[in-house]
């Protein structure tokens, strides 16, 4: 059985505090949420933190509610939660949606929204339905409170635009206007239930029926959760039916810098970019 690293742990009990260790011990400290990306990597010795600085512990990073004309989602709100929620499941579908399909019942109940984005993992859903929902994500460092829009967070493959003494506070999503539907499908390696490929879909109608915003990103098939600008273009303006949404969606993975592992190739994991994505928008235009 693998064993990490020896380290020291430290709960912190205040974000302050966190980001003080975090000031303190630099490039040697690691930020402790959930658990799930991190631990495993420490237990194979691919992370060898020297310090765990433990915010699970912090009160006040936990909450859903409604102001200002948004859903405001504490960093550290877990998975399980947000997918009970009655309020964000009725203004955006894609969110329990894409959290049902997230690991299993005990990984809902640990992981945490936060974690999950700051992580940046390609093959993870909630950066996906973060960037496609374009929310606020507000990061607090020792200079103070900062708001980076979605489109800006997601550098690359495990990269964000965090800076090492930042943690990230809450997430913010603004509240959708009329005849807006969102959904999010992907096809999942039957062993860890992270994407192959995957979309999440936020549709919005106009009064004549046509499509008057849309935004969707790609999951799984590339470095990092990718917005597939080119396909948004192609759906504004028309009636999105079948044949529509099939001819705009065909090409989705186009541009993309593909992976390609044991469970997919780079072909495989284009074509099926195109299946999730089209399933993902007529859902959505159902929806709406």
């Amino acid at each position: 059985m693998s064993l990490p690293a020896v380290f020291d742990y430290h709960p912190a009990k205040s974000v302050d505090e966190a980001i003080a260790l975090l000031q303190q011990y630099g490039d040697d400290a690691k930020l402790l949420a959930g658990g799930h990306s991190l631990l495993p990597t420490m237990k194979l010795r691919l992370a060898q933190p020297a310090h765990l600085v433990d915010i699970g512990k912090i009160g006040g990073l936990s909450y859903i509610r409604e102001e200002n004309g948004a859903f405001a989602v504490g960093a550290m709100t877990t998975y399980t939660t947000i997918e009970r929620s009655e309020v964000l499941s009725r203004h955006f579908a894609l969110l329990p949606e894409g959290i049902s399909v997230i690991g299993d019942p005990q990984v809902r109940n640990r992981g945490t929204i936060g974690g999950s984005i700051a992580h940046s993992d390609p093959a993870a859903d909630m950066p996906g339905i973060v960037l496609a929902l374009k929310a606020d994500i507000l990061v607090q460092g020792p200079n103070g409170v900062r708001t980076i829009k979605a489109d800006d967070f997601f550098k690359g493959m495990f990269e964000t635009a965090l800076q090492p003494d930042e943690i990230i506070t809450e997430i913010r999503f603004a509240t959708p206007p009329a005849r807006t539907g969102s959904a999010y499908m992907k096809l999942e390696n039957k062993a860890s239930h992270y994407a192959l490929a995957g979309c999440a879909a936020v549709v919005s109608l106009g009064g004549d029926g046509t499509c008057s915003s849309a935004s969707l990103v790609i999951t799984g098939a590339s470095v990092k959760a990718t917005r597939a600008s080119a396909v948004e273009a192609a759906l504004v303006g028309k009636k999105l039916d079948e044949s529509t949404v099939a001819a705009a969606t065909a090409h989705a993975a186009d541009g993309l810098e593909l992976l390609e592992d044991i469970h997919g190739s780079k072909a495989y994991r284009s074509q099926m970019t195109a299946v999730m994505m089209r399933r993902a928008v007529l859902r959505a235009v159902e929806r709406a």
